[in-house]
C-alpha cells in the first residue's frame, strides 16, 4: 500500500515537472511582460486590497462587508499555509534556469517553500469571500484569481501542482471563514 502511494506520488510529480517545462519552452512573448507585472502586483495582496478599497468607498455597506470577507478570508488562508502547511510541505522553488524560463518572464524567486502557491490561494480565497456577499464578483474575481494562479507558473516560480492546490487551498479555507463568519 505504501509502495503503491510512493509511486503515484512520484508520477504526479513527473507529471508537474513535465507541464512547468512545457510551459517554460512555450514561446509566449506578448504574455510575457503582462503576467510578469501580474504576478509582481498580486504580491501581499495588493490586488485584492486595492479592489477592497473601492468596495469599501463606493459598495456602500455590501461593498464593506464584501471587502471585510475577502480580505479575512486571505488572512485565514495565509495565516494556515504559511504557517503549518509550507513548513511541512518544504517542497522546493523549480529551477527556472535549469528549466530555461525566458529572462522577461523572471519575477523575484520567492525565498519560502513553493508549495503550496500563496498568491494562488489568496486570490481565490479573495474571490470566495467575497463573493459570498456579492454574488456577481465571482466570475470576475475567478478569472482573475485564474490568472494569478497561471501567472506564477509563467514567471516560473510555482509548479503547476502547487498552483492547482493552493487554489482549492484558498477555496476551501474561505468557506470555512464564511462559515464561521455566517455563525457569529
Amino acid at each position: 500500500m505504501i509502495g503503491k502511494a510512493k509511486q503515484i506520488l512520484s508520477e504526479i510529480n513527473r507529471l508537474d515537472q513535465a507541464v512547468y517545462a512545457a510551459v517554460a519552452t512555450s514561446p509566449t512573448p506578448s504574455l510575457d511582460t503582462g503576467l510578469r507585472k501580474l504576478s509582481n502586483a498580486a504580491n501581499y495582496s495588493r490586488i485584492s486590497g486595492g479592489i477592497s478599497v473601492g468596495l469599501a468607498v463606493f459598495g456602500g455597506s455590501a461593498g464593506r462587508k464584501a471587502a471585510f470577507r475577502g480580505m479575512a478570508s486571505i488572512g485565514v488562508t495565509s495565516a494556515v499555509l504559511n504557517a503549518l502547511v509550507k513548513p511541512v510541505a518544504r517542497r522546493a522553488r523549480p529551477d527556472r534556469e535549469g528549466a530555461a524560463v525566458p529572462e522577461a518572464r523572471h519575477v523575484r524567486m520567492p525565498t519560502s517553500h513553493s508549495f503550496p502557491s500563496g498568491h494562488s490561494a489568496s486570490a481565490f480565497a479573495y474571490a470566495v469571500g467575497v463573493g459570498h456577499v456579492l454574488p456577481w464578483s465571482i466570475p470576475p474575481l475567478v478569472m482573475l484569481a485564474a490568472a494569478v494562479a497561471y501567472s506564477r507558473v509563467h514567471t516560473g516560480v510555482h509548479y503547476p501542482g502547487d498552483v492547482v492546490i493552493g487554489s482549492l487551498s484558498g477555496f476551501i479555507l474561505a468557506e470555512a471563514t464564511n462559515t464561521f463568519l455566517d455563525s457569529l
